[in-house]
C-alpha cells in the first residue's frame, strides 16, 4: 500500500511539472517567473564617424636658439625668462665704443665730401671747374657714405634682434659676457599655431589628404579638444615601419600647447548618418547577429540585423532595425524569443518607491540621450 500510495504521488509530482513547463513553453514565460526585468532603449539616428587614431609629438610654427655671429662683451640683456617678444625686438646689446667712434668719424667724412662736391658743382655751373675734379669730388662723396653703410651694419650686427614674434625661453647671458658665434643666447618659438606630427600605417595613407579635420588630446589639458587640420603628408613610407609622417595645424591663440608635448590625434575621415545600438545589445550567433526588439505587448522578438562599422561600445545597423524601435539594451542574456518583459522603469512605477540606478539607465539612453518611457509607466 505504502509503495503504491508513493507511485501515485511521485506520477502526480511529474505531471504537474510537465503540464507547468509546457504552459511556460507556450506563453513565453521562463518557467517559475514572471516577466523578465530588462533595460530598454530607442533605436536612434545619429552621426557616425570613421577615423584613424595614433599618436603625434607637437613642433613650434617657427622656431631656433639666439646667438651672435662675432666674438664681443655684453652690454645689455633686454629680456627675462619666458617673456613673450615681438618681431624686431631688440633682446642683447653688444659693446659698440669703438664701432660709434667709427660712426662719428665717417659721418664726418661723408659731411665734408658732400660740402666739396656741392662747391664744385657751383663753379662748374659758372664754368669754371673742371669736369674731372666734379667727377672725382662725387666718387669721394659716394666712397664715404659707402664707408658709413659699412659702420651702420657692424653696428646692427652688436645689436641682436628677435627675428619673428614668439615666447622666450631661459636666458643663458649676463650683461658682461663674452659672447662668442654659435653660443646659445635663448631660444625663440612661435607658437602662436603649433604643428603636430604623427605617423599612420600605409595602409590608410590613401585617407590622408590636406585639409582633413583631426582632433588632438592632451594628457596635460584632460578632456579638452584641440582641433586642427592636416597640411601635407610625407613624401616617403619608412622601409622598416611601413609608416608615414602626417603634419597637421593647430591654432594655439592661448598658448596651451608647447613644443614637444605627446598627443593623441584622431583623423576624422568620414563621416555620415547611421542607425547606430549599444554593441551588448547584440547577440551573435556563429555568423548571424540579433537585437531582442520589445513591442506594445511587451514581449521580446529575437530580430535578426546586418551590422556594419564599430566604434568603441556602439555599432551600426545596416538592416533590420528602424528609428523608433524599442530594443533592450540590458538583461539580452536571460532573454528567449517571445518572452514576455518588463522594463525598469514599469517596476519603479508598480513599487512606487524612488528611481534606482537601473531605471535611471532605462530613463536616459547612453551617451546622454533621452529615453522614452514606456505607456505603462505614464499611466
Amino acid at each position: 500500500m505504502k509503495a503504491a500510495i508513493s507511485i501515485i504521488i511521485i506520477a502526480t509530482i511529474i505531471g504537474g511539472v510537465w503540464y507547468f513547463n509546457q504552459e511556460a513553453e507556450q506563453s513565453g514565460r521562463p518557467r517559475g517567473f514572471g516577466p523578465v526585468m530588462v533595460v530598454t532603449e530607442p533605436v536612434l539616428r545619429q552621426p557616425l564617424i570613421t577615423s584613424v587614431e595614433a599618436l603625434g609629438t607637437t613642433r613650434a610654427n617657427e622656431s631656433l636658439t639666439l646667438t651672435a655671429n662675432l666674438t664681443d662683451t655684453i652690454r645689455r640683456v633686454n629680456f627675462d625668462d619666458g617673456d613673450y617678444v615681438k618681431s624686431g625686438k631688440v633682446l642683447v646689446e653688444l659693446t659698440n665704443e669703438e664701432e660709434e667712434a667709427q660712426l662719428a668719424e665717417a659721418r664726418a667724412n661723408l659731411d665734408e665730401a658732400r660740402r666739396q662736391l656741392r662747391r664744385l658743382e657751383d663753379l662748374d655751373e659758372q664754368g669754371i671747374a673742371a669736369t674731372s675734379d666734379v667727377d672725382q669730388a662725387r666718387s669721394a662723396a659716394a666712397a664715404a657714405e659707402a664707408r658709413l653703410n659699412t659702420v651702420l651694419a657692424r653696428l646692427q650686427d652688436r645689436l641682436i634682434r628677435a627675428p619673428f614674434s614668439g615666447v622666450l625661453g631661459f636666458r643663458e647671458v649676463s650683461p658682461g659676457t663674452l659672447l662668442t658665434p654659435g653660443e646659445a643666447i635663448t631660444t625663440l618659438d612661435d607658437i602662436s599655431q603649433i604643428k603636430l606630427d604623427f605617423t599612420v600605417p600605409e595602409t590608410v595613407l590613401g585617407l590622408m589628404t590636406p585639409g582633413s579635420k583631426i582632433y588632438a588630446r592632451s594628457v596635460s589639458w584632460g578632456d579638452r579638444e584641440f582641433a586642427g587640420i592636416v597640411r601635407a603628408v610625407g613624401s616617403r613610407v619608412d622601409p622598416v615601419t611601413r609608416a608615414a609622417v602626417v603634419r597637421a595645424v593647430i591654432d594655439n591663440e592661448d598658448r596651451a600647447l608647447r613644443p614637444g608635448m605627446l598627443l593623441t590625434v584622431k583623423l576624422i575621415t568620414a563621416e555620415r548618418s547611421a542607425i547606430v545600438v549599444p554593441e551588448k545589445s547584440v547577440v551573435q550567433l556563429t555568423d548571424k547577429a540579433f537585437v531582442y526588439v520589445v513591442g506594445k505587448d511587451q514581449a521580446a522578438v529575437r530580430t535578426p540585423v546586418q551590422l556594419g562599422a564599430r566604434q568603441p561600445g556602439l555599432v551600426e545597423i545596416k538592416a533590420g532595425l528602424a528609428v523608433g524601435d524599442r530594443i533592450v539594451t540590458e538583461g539580452v542574456i536571460k532573454l528567449r524569443d517571445g518572452m514576455q518583459v518588463r522594463t525598469a522603469d514599469q517596476s519603479v512605477a508598480r513599487r512606487g518607491g524612488p528611481p534606482d540606478a537601473e531605471s535611471r539607465r532605462d530613463a536616459t539612453a547612453p551617451g546622454g540621450r533621452p529615453g522614452a518611457t514606456n505607456n505603462e509607466s505614464k499611466r
